[in-house]
């Protein structure tokens, strides 16, 4: 899983929804699309076929999973500072919302405690592979948005910049898709840049999870488990005037993500 990786990958959106028999008289599942509040609305079908539209027994198998997700999600106890609280519920301003791959697992979940005022957006690969996450991610409420690097990586941007515009906030994994863990790539940080917008670092800890043993040793919390949150913000540029750098997102991040093991 990923929002906003180091490639700057974007592509078509479409935002209508509801749900409709096509012309076949067939019910599918656009998963492709977007409802105006993802987080809100989240699990409903919508009709439109579409290239890389995940059909049949695939989308029965991701509605589960995301059926599952935000069931297991729920029974998590969150405890976090005042302050941290104040900063994650504050949402005057669409802001990009920043944390490592792999505490991705319940993004869907802050999402719908926390930010019930704005959609979110996240970049998802334009591959075929691609359109698997981009389903799940319009099931657990988050607007995918389609591209990558090496094919129309710069119309994918301008994408996100519009988004942010409009008034989404803007997830944002650094080290994601692929890798290296706990790397920051300079693109993650053109289109906060663009807009002028604020940078929500997140930083969650598990009381008692699993690890697998992918790239990122991603985390998967124990259901009924307490997960620690911690936040700070980076503005924009610095308080010299100075462009905010990679080395200085990884090194934020770091001091509020600590690794058990």
């Amino acid at each position: 899983m990923g929002w906003v990786g180091k490639s700057s990958d974007h592509g078509e959106v479409a935002v209508k929804q509801g749900i409709q028999p096509p012309a076949g008289g067939r019910l599918k599942f656009n998963l492709a699309k977007a409802p105006a509040l993802a987080h809100k609305e989240a699990l409903h079908p919508t009709e439109n076929p579409a290239i890389n539209e995940v059909t049949g027994w695939r989308r029965l198998l991701l509605w589960c999973l995301a059926l599952m997700l935000r069931v297991w999600a729920r029974t998590l106890r969150f405890e976090m500072s005042a302050e941290t609280r104040v900063l994650l519920t504050k949402s005057e301003e669409p802001v990009a919302l920043v944390l490592w791959h792999n505490r991705l697992f319940i993004s869907g979940e802050y999402f719908r405690r926390y930010r019930k005022n704005r959609p979110v957006a996240a970049l998802v690969s334009a591959s075929k592979d691609g359109a698997w996450l981009a389903a799940f991610y319009r099931l657990i409420g988050i607007e995918p948005v389609r591209g990558s690097s090496s094919n129309n990586g710069r119309e994918a941007a301008k994408l996100l910049i519009e988004k942010m515009r409009s008034g989404y906030d803007l997830g944002i994994t650094p080290d994601g898709p692929r890798g290296p863990l706990y790397v920051v790539e300079p693109g993650v940080l053109v289109v906060t840049r663009r807009v002028h917008a604020p940078m929500i670092l997140l930083g969650i800890d598990y009381a008692r999870a699993w690890r697998l043993g992918s790239w990122d040793r991603f985390y998967i919390p124990w259901p009924f488990s307490r997960v620690h949150w911690r936040s700070t913000v980076l503005p924009p540029t610095k308080a010299d005037g100075t462009k905010l750098g990679a080395e200085d997102v990884r090194a934020a991040l770091l001091a509020i993500n600590p690794d058990k093991d």
